[in-house]
C-alpha cells in the first residue's frame, strides 16, 4: 500500500523518500497496539503526536482482537479540528528494512487501515525528529468500520471478544496505561471512559464467579 494523499498529506511519491527517509530513515507513527507491539526492526523511536484527528473505538478486528463471527473493536482515527491532539509513537526504520517493515504492517493492518502521511509534533528535544510520519487509518469506508456507539456498547462487545494477537480488553487496558505513561497530562476521555466501563464488566463478572 502507497501512503494516501489526504488532505493531511501534501507530498508526491517522489517528495517522500525525500523528507520521511530523512537521513536514511523512514518514520511508522503508531497509536494503537503498535505503541507497546513493534514487531519490526527500529532504531529509535518518540513519543509525539499528530493534529487533526482523535482517536476513537470505531473499528472491527475481525482478527487480531476478535475473529469474523465476533468482530472486536480497536482504535482508528477520526478527522477533527486542527487543535485536536493524538499522542502515540513515532518509530524510525532504517531504508534497507523499509520494505519488509511495510509488507509486515500492511499485512498486520489489512482489516480495513490504508498508509496516510502526516505531520509530527513531539515535545522532545532531540536531532533527527521526523517533520512527518506514515499512519494507519481505517476511515469510515472500509469493510470493517464499526462506526458510533456508546462508551457502555462498545464496553460489552471488547468484553466478550477475543483475537490470535490476545483478549479485547487486554488490548484497551495496555492501551490506557501507556497513553498514561507517555502523555500523562492529556486526558483520552474516550479512552478512558471505556477502559472504566470495561473494568465494571469485569468486576460484576468477577463477582458472579465468586
Amino acid at each position: 500500500m502507497k501512503p494516501d494523499k489526504s488532505e493531511n498529506s501534501h507530498i508526491n511519491d517522489n517528495e517522500l523518500s525525500n523528507d520521511l527517509k530523512n537521513h536514511n530513515m523512514f518514520w511508522i507513527f503508531g497509536y494503537g497496539s503498535l505503541i507497546w507491539k513493534a514487531n519490526f526492526p527500529f532504531i529509535k523511536k518518540h513519543p509525539g503526536y499528530i493534529k487533526g484527528y482523535t482517536r476513537r473505538f470505531y473499528q472491527f478486528s475481525p482478527d487480531h482482537r476478535g475473529t469474523n463471527d465476533l468482530p472486536g473493536r480497536v482504535v482508528t482515527l477520526l478527522p477533527s479540528t486542527n487543535e485536536s491532539r493524538v499522542w502515540g509513537i513515532a518509530y524510525a526504520i532504517e531504508n534497507q528494512d523499509i520494505d519488509n517493515v511495510c509488507a509486515g504492517l500492511d499485512l498486520r493492518e489489512q482489516a480495513g487501515y490504508t498508509k496516510k502521511v502526516v505531520q509530527f509534533h513531539t515535545k522532545t528535544n532531540e536531532n533527527q525528529i521526523p517533520s512527518e510520519v506514515t499512519v494507519y487509518i481505517a476511515d469510515e469506508n472500509n469493510e470493517w468500520f464499526a462506526g458510533e456507539a456508546s462508551i457502555q456498547q462498545i464496553a460489552s462487545r471488547i468484553a466478550v471478544c477475543s483475537g490470535t494477537s490476545g483478549s479485547n480488553p487486554e488490548y484497551v487496558h495496555k492501551l490506557a496505561a501507556e497513553m498514561r505513561r507517555i502523555a500523562p497530562e492529556e486526558d483520552d476521555k474516550h479512552l478512558f471512559e471505556l477502559e472504566l466501563a470495561l473494568k465494571s464488566i469485569e468486576n460484576k463478572k468477577g463477582k458472579q464467579i465468586l
